[in-house]
């Protein structure tokens, strides 16, 4: 998911080095019907870039789902939470 994320905010100009973009990734396993499943997984992606991008940033979050193979195997089994924490770069 981080990929394709990573991937539409390339397409808008965002840049995802590693120092500017990473992401936490937490979920819930529970005891359905005596089976241990996954049933929810948390995605807070932070990002540093320029304050003019940070509307385009939130734009591609909350787009990119639909693009992400990995998201698109899943949703209807599991449920994806996600958030995106932006923090403004220095003007230099």
């Amino acid at each position: 998911m981080m990929g394709t994320l990573a991937n539409v905010l390339a397409g808008k100009k965002i840049r995802t080095f590693n120092d500017l973009f990473r992401a936490e990734v937490a979920g819930d396993i529970e005891d359905v019907d005596g089976i241990l499943k996954i049933t929810h997984i948390k995605v807070h992606h932070f990002l540093k870039a320029p304050k003019e991008q940070k509307g385009d940033a939130y734009e591609a979050l909350n787009n990119y789902l639909t693009r992400c193979p990995a998201a698109q195997s899943i949703i209807g089994c599991i449920h994806i939470e996600h958030e995106l924490t932006f923090e403004e770069m220095p003007d230099s």
